[in-house]
């Protein structure tokens, strides 16, 4: 239980990675709060986990429903301990198509949410003096472009640079900054991904998902419970010296 009584604010947490994370949680002592802007399926996700965990609606890239959602946390548990900052999107297209409204979504969700979630939690936490933890979703996208995946990697490469000047702002206040970067992910995101590039390279549906899986040196693509005990290290005290830095758990597809 290393993480009990522990508060924890997950985005994106209706389903895949995002409810591992809350599900390894539960178990490790913690009480969740099931964020999503997909308030039904969070009220869903929340009814599994039973009283350790409550839904709250929340839109990343609204700043009102940021503040709503993180009264409401507080009005219900007190205080919050941990942030994962998982709420993310996708999209790919070749350079020369990209459309700006799409590129707008993308940076509004994965970057704009996780910088505007880490300020507002990070206020609170430093009000109610909590030694608190955040944890940001970044990618193996994040470590090198890849040229049908200019925006996504952008993105996710702006997570690992705001986790970095975050971590080091914020560690003054006791509050640890870190993230995850994961490579290749079985499940309902990867889904979407293998669809994209079935039209992008003419390739059968699950043709691209098959490839990435059989690459990665472990000898299998990665599930969400692959995840969960690098969050949990995380937000636990093993990690009170670890600041600023971001992990690659992906099967061993990149070194830094």
């Amino acid at each position: 239980m290393r993480l009990e009584g522990k508060i924890a604010l997950i985005t994106g947490a209706a389903r895949g990675i995002g409810f591992a994370f809350a599900q390894r949680y539960v178990a490790e002592g913690a009480r969740v709060i099931i964020a999503d802007i997909n308030f039904e399926g969070a009220q869903v996700a929340a009814s599994k986990l039973g009283e350790a965990a409550f839904a709250v609606e929340l839109d990343v890239t609204d700043q009102q429903s940021i503040h709503a959602a993180i009264d409401k946390a507080v009005e219900k548990c007190g205080h919050i301990d941990v942030l994962i900052n998982n709420a993310a999107i996708f999209t790919a297209a070749e350079l020369q198509n990209i459309k700006r409204d799409d590129y707008a979504s993308v940076f509004d969700v994965n970057v704009s949410g996780v910088l505007f979630m880490m300020q507002a939690v990070s206020k609170h936490m430093i009000e109610t003096k909590t030694k608190g933890r955040i944890i940001n979703m970044a990618s193996q996208a994040g470590r090198r472009g890849e040229a049908l995946v200019a925006v996504y990697c952008a993105s996710k490469a702006a997570v690992i640079s705001l986790t970095q000047s975050a971590g080091l702002s914020l560690i003054k206040h006791g509050i640890n900054v870190n993230a995850i970067s994961p490579g290749v992910v079985d499940g309902e995101h990867w889904d979407g991904v293998d669809q994209y590039f079935s039209q992008l390279e003419k390739k059968e549906v699950g043709q691209k998902k098959a490839e990435v899986g059989e690459a990665v040196p472990y000898g299998r693509i990665g599930i969400a419970e692959d995840l969960t005990g690098m969050a949990v290290f995380l937000a636990s005290d093993d990690a009170d010296y670890v600041v600023a830095q971001t992990y690659n758990v992906d099967g061993g597809q990149w070194m830094s």
